[in-house]
Parts: structure tokens; C-alpha cells; sequence
């Protein structure tokens, strides 16, 4: 342990908020040697991190309404018996969570573009995990590289798949979507193969053996404390109830209709208004950040309710999960204020540009990997799928056409770059919210994500220039 704990005293990444407002200030400072752009003013730097608060708003009281929500179902102490349950069940089987974890995950990030929501699943998933025998980071791999690998292989997620397809379509260009899944299928499913076997390997080594894990002491106490109460997890699980599986079955129709409200149901040719809109004026399909914090306050008030706490409690409870939510909240603002910045300086047109003067006159395989890697460098500057593909797709889909490639590799190509670097940077919410939470350092997360990361991109790099050659 003491030779661990001096291997973790070497160099260390400051605190998520310093390195994002380094990032801020480096692109401050660049606006005013860059040609073109709107030089960045104090003001503008200072102001990011709360324009980007207030630009990511919902998201931030969506993150508080969730706390309240777990804060009140685990004062009912229903999830520590349904996954004491479920654990012991599993006895000697733990590992089999993983896959399916990352496979449902991804499931909901290829088809709906599944990434804030699940910073919702954490403290569910990063408890279960510990009680199981694995650490935290495992938790943040399901849940991330599960929805991750789900959004870079994106097939009919109406955010990165729809919006592109639509920037398209304005710039005088038609898109056989048919080609877009097929591509986006194959990336889908080759990295989250990828992924699925680091993260078992890594939580294998971890349960045979904890001082495999790559954790410093202080990241594993604060996860235990959070999450188990300093309990190593061998102790006699709470009992399992009527009235906790009333509750735990209350929660999980939380999460269903919560995923339900999100899905495009009338792209299908689906409408749920009649059904749901008396609730929040807005039909299933079409609820968003607003609709959804709504819900699990009307769903905490329930189970409250139905468990027997009195309003003092039900109050008090939920207040309290509120405020253990409030630092990942101003994380997601803080990140958000470098999107804000480079699009209120004209930076990211201006490197959008650029980017797109690089790809003229390449042969196909050439083509493919300098975009990929292009639209790497972009996400790393818009994290957003859809504002990305809005400011893009007018670029770069007439000059793939120019050039005789097929404009639907370009949309895989960007669905595999943004959805690589959305794996890892720190300019998401989706990250540095999970983290926090999960109570692991963006230092842990980059030291045992750089190798799945490889291995992603060269698997990628593969498949979309087979695609780029053969289809046209």
C-alpha cells in the first residue's frame, strides 16, 4: 500500500475546475494571435464559466433533481437491499454485470444518443460495483465507455445521425441512411467489444486482487464513504422488504419512463400526448432536461409517500442528495463555458475552416484518417454532437462530394471522432459530471483509458476506410 500511495504522490493533475479554466485561458489567449476571430476580452474569460452555467442550466438542475431523488430512495434503504440481493445472487458470477451493463448502455447511446442521462446511473452503478468487489473506476468504465461506444457508434441517434443528415440535406445534398447504419453498426460494435474486454480485465485483476487497482487510498476511501459508508461490503445486507421492493420497483419505472421520454416516438409515427401530456404538456418523445427533472421530483415525492416517510423527511432527504450533487453540476457549467467562448469569439468557425482547406486533394484512406482525426481536434472544442454537425456538415459534406467520396462516411467519420474524444475530455460534462461523482480523479480515468483508446481508433480508422474505398 505505502509504495502505491508514494507512486500516487509523483506529478498530479490539479482539480477538475483548474484544468478546465486552464483550458479557458489558453484559448483566451490564442483568439488574440489568431486572424480572423474576435480577440477574447477579460471580461469574456471571466464570464465563461458562468455563461456556460447558464447555457447548461438544465442540465446542471437536472443533476441537482436527481440527488434529491437518490438521496430520498436511499433513505429508504432499498437499493442497498435490492443490490445486496442482487450481488448475492451472483456470488462468484459479478462479472457477468459488466457486459450487460455496457451492452444496455450502449443500446441507448447508439439510438438516442444516451450521455448526460447517465449521470443519473452512477451512484446506482459505482455502489453495485463496489459491494461486488470491483472500485469506482470500474463503474465510470460501464457507464462511459458503455454509452460512449453507443454514441460513436451512432445509427438513428437523432442528434448526431438527424441533425447531420438535416445540415445536409439544407445544403443540397442527399444521404442514404441505410449506409450511415451499416458503417456506424460495425463501429458500434467493434469498439464496445473492445471496451467490454479492458474493463472485465481490469475488474477481474481488481477482485482477486485490490491492490490492483489504479486508485490512490483517498479516491477508494472517499468512493467507500460515499457510496457504502466505510463498510468493506462483507456485511449482512439490509433486509429485502415488501415495502423496499415496492420502492425499488418504483425506481426502476423511473429510469424506464425516463429513457421512454427521450425517445423520437413519432419518428415512428408514435403519438404519446394523449397518453402523457397532461403531465408536463409535452408528450413522451419530446421531453428533455426540464421535463425530466420533473419527473423524478414528482417520482421522489412517491416513493417517499409509499415508504412511509413523513414530509419533514421526504424534504430533508431530498435537499440532502441535492447538495451532494452541486459540485458536479458547476463542473458541467464550467465545461460548458469553453464551447462558449470559442463560439462568442468566432473561433471554432475559424478552425472549422481550416480543418476543412487540410483535406483537399487526398486519396480515399488518406481522406479518412486526416478527417477523423480533425474532427477529434474540433470535439475536443465543441463536445456537442448536434452543434458540431450543424457547423460542420455545411463544410465538410459539399467538399467530401467534390472530391467523389460518399457524403455518408463523412457523418461516420464525425460519429467516430467526436464519439472517441467524447470518451475522454475533460471539456465534457458527461466526464468530469461522472467522475465526480463516482468520486474518481480525471488523472485515474486518462491513466486506464489511453489504451482502450488506441485500440478504438485503429479499429475505427479500419473500418472507415474500408467504407470510404468500397462504397460509392
Amino acid at each position: 500500500m505505502d509504495n502505491k500511495q508514494k507512486k500516487k504522490k509523483g506529478f498530479k493533475l490539479p482539480t477538475s475546475y483548474t484544468v478546465l479554466l486552464i483550458i479557458t485561458a489558453i484559448i483566451a489567449i490564442a483568439t488574440h494571435f489568431i486572424p480572423g476571430v474576435v480577440p477574447a476580452s477579460l471580461s469574456d474569460f471571466v464570464m465563461a464559466p458562468i455563461n456556460g452555467l447558464n447555457d447548461s442550466i438544465d442540465i446542471a438542475i437536472f443533476v441537482l433533481l436527481i440527488g434529491g431523488f437518490l438521496g430520498i430512495t436511499t433513505k429508504t434503504g432499498a437499493l442497498d437491499a435490492g443490490i445486496g440481493s442482487v450481488v448475492s445472487k451472483l456470488k462468484g458470477k459479478e462479472l457477468i454485470l459488466i457486459p450487460v451493463l455496457m451492452f444496455l448502455f450502449s443500446l441507448g447511446g447508439t439510438s438516442f444518443g444516451m450521455a448526460e442521462e447517465t449521470i443519473a446511473f452512477t451512484a446506482l452503478v459505482t455502489t453495485t460495483m463496489i459491494i461486488a468487489g470491483f472500485d469506482p473506476l470500474v463503474s465510470v468504465a460501464t457507464i462511459i465507455l458503455g454509452s460512449g461506444c453507443g454514441v460513436l457508434g451512432s445509427t438513428v441517434n437523432p442528434f448526431l445521425v438527424s441533425v447531420s443528415i438535416g445540415a445536409l440535406n439544407a445544403a443540397g445534398i442527399l444521404v442514404n441512411q441505410g449506409v450511415v447504419i451499416a458503417t456506424n453498426t460495425a463501429l458500434w460494435i467493434s469498439s464496445l467489444l473492445i471496451s467490454i474486454y479492458f474493463v472485465m480485465s481490469y475488474a477481474k485483476k481488481v477482485y482477486n486482487d485490490k491492490n490492483e487497482s489504479i486508485l490512490s487510498e483517498l479516491e477508494i476511501q472517499h468512493a467507500n464513504e460515499a457510496f457504502i459508508g466505510n463498510k468493506s461490503g462483507k456485511e449482512e445486507v439490509i433486509e429485502f422488504t415488501k415495502k423496499r421492493k415496492i420502492v425499488l420497483g418504483l425506481f426502476a419505472f423511473t429510469f424506464i419512463i425516463m429513457v421512454a421520454g427521450i425517445i423520437p416516438w413519432e419518428e415512428f409515427g408514435i403519438n404519446l400526448f394523449i397518453a402523457t401530456g397532461f403531465l408536463t404538456g409535452s408528450s413522451l418523445g419530446n421531453w428533455w432536461f426540464s421535463e425530466l427533472g420533473v419527473w423524478f421530483v414528482i417520482m421522489s415525492i412517491v416513493i417517499g409517500i409509499v415508504y412511509g416517510m413523513k414530509e419533514g423527511e421526504i424534504v430533508d432527504a431530498f435537499l440532502a442528495g441535492a447538495a451532494d450533487m452541486v459540485g458536479v453540476a458547476l463542473v458541467i457549467g464550467v465545461s460548458r463555458g469553453i464551447s462558449v467562448i470559442m463560439n462568442t469569439t468566432g473561433l471554432d468557425a475559424y478552425v472549422l475552416s481550416k480543418a476543412s482547406n487540410v483535406l483537399v486533394g487526398m486519396s480515399p484512406i488518406v481522406f479518412t484518417i486526416v478527417a477523423y482525426l480533425i474532427y477529434m481536434a474540433l470535439t475536443f472544442f465543441i463536445p456537442s454532437t448536434s452543434g458540431l454537425a450543424g457547423l460542420s456538415m455545411p463544410i465538410f459534406g459539399p467538399l467530401a462530394l467534390s472530391l467523389g467520396f460518399r457524403p455518408e462516411v463523412i457523418i461516420s467519420i464525425f460519429s467516430a471522432g467526436s464519439g472517441i474524444v467524447n470518451l475522454v475530455t475533460p471539456t465534457s460534462g458527461v466526464i468530469m459530471g461522472t467522475l465526480a461523482i463516482a468520486k474518481v480523479d480525471y488523472e485515474s480515468w486518462v491513466k486506464f483509458v489511453t489504451k482502450v483508446l488506441i485500440a478504438i481508433f485503429i479499429s475505427s480508422a479500419i473500418i472507415l476506410s474500408i467504407a470510404m474505398m468500397f462504397i460509392r
